[in-house]
């Protein structure tokens, strides 16, 4: 079969990493990138088209991969489904999720299919560990430590809850796959130590309830200098008949590099493509990983636990004040927001 034509959008450090992955993938092609810096858009094609809107390029498109900043995810996201063409986003899904919501919609209204990246689903170990879990029986408990110093410099540093919005997704989309089950409830205490290098709350404990009964815990810090954890974190499941570990490859041998685990993203996205099988991190399947940031986040700023479905539901109402008409129409006809994330 002939290579996709692939359009990047946005020409910085991640979209270098997915233009990589479409150097080295013979499954797709590049058709053009977009910026809105058009010498960096330039830069970035070598010799293939640039611009600085999708309209510009998408008729030599077969999809988009979104690699702009979290702000602009709405907007290129919409505008590629708008235009007929499939997305595949980097994380997170959006920054609100009323806004996730309309993208859930407004993919089933364009039959455009949209995934989220998630690429640490595809952490060589992850795999051997959710087997072994999978062997213990019904877990009880599942907890991810996470502890790093991580010096960023630039938007990190002065965000207001930078662990729980630019990481802890990683951590909490690998929770609902290795559960198999989804969050009800979390409580979440975020704080910042007297001698952080961040401006907003950099450690966070969250506890979350799923349907199953079970629980996951999330203790983490990015100003944790000395004894790191892995960049996935060590994990501890105790289950009916044992109990497994998990210390996220540490081992620089043992780990993927972040090439290997966007290439194997962009494949199965291909897969899907060509044979219409959805992904498992499609957006409808998405949205609770970014819902579990934003219910902790919530739960932090307001010291109490938070439901997950009188969330989803402010923003599934929300989402149908602010839609367009077409998009608002297939919102009001979801039953309820969870069961409609269910069956897409």
């Amino acid at each position: 079969m002939s290579p996709l034509r692939a359009v990047v959008v946005g020409a910085g450090a991640m979209g270098t990493e997915w233009l990589a992955a479409i150097a080295a993938s013979p499954d797709v092609s590049l058709a053009a990138v977009v910026d809105l810096d058009l010498a960096a858009a330039a830069r970035a094609a070598q010799g293939v088209p640039s611009a600085t809107t999708l309209s510009e390029v998408a008729s030599g498109a077969d999809f988009v991969v979104n690699a702009t900043v979290p702000s602009a995810h709405f907007d290129v996201t919409r505008s590629a489904l708008r235009l007929g063409l499939p997305v595949l986003g980097e994380k997170p899904l959006t920054s609100t999720l009323p806004e996730a919501l309309t993208l859930a919609a407004l993919s089933s209204l364009t039959g455009s299919l949209f995934v989220v990246s998630q690429s640490r689903r595809f952490e060589r170990n992850l795999f051997g560990f959710k087997s072994r879990l999978s062997a213990l029986g019904p877990v009880g408990s599942l907890t991810t430590e996470f502890y790093r110093g991580a010096r960023f410099g630039g938007f990190r540093e002065t965000m207001a809850h930078p662990l729980l919005l630019d990481m802890a997704i990683h951590a909490f989309d690998t929770a609902r796959y290795l559960l198999d089950d989804e969050p009800v409830s979390v409580y979440c205490d975020a704080y910042n130590p007297s001698w952080s290098w961040y401006a907003g709350d950099a450690s966070a404990n969250a506890l979350f309830r799923f349907a199953s009964g079970a629980r996951y815990s999330y203790l983490a810090s990015w100003c944790a200098d000395g004894g790191d954890t892995s960049w996935n974190g060590n994990w501890r499941a105790v289950a009916s008949s044992g109990t497994a570990f998990w210390d996220g490859d540490r081992s620089p041998a043992d780990a993927n590099t972040l090439l290997e685990t966007i290439s194997a993203s962009l494949s199965v996205f291909v897969e899907a493509l060509r044979t219409g099988r959805r992904p498992a991190t499609a957006v409808h399947a998405n949205v609770m990983s970014l819902a579990m940031v934003l219910c902790a986040v919530a739960s932090a700023d307001t010291g109490a636990v938070v439901a997950v479905d009188d969330v989803l539901a402010r923003a599934h109402a929300s989402a149908i004040g602010s839609a367009d008409p077409d998009v608002a129409e297939v919102l009001r006809s979801w039953p309820s927001v969870r069961s409609a994330l269910e069956m897409s």
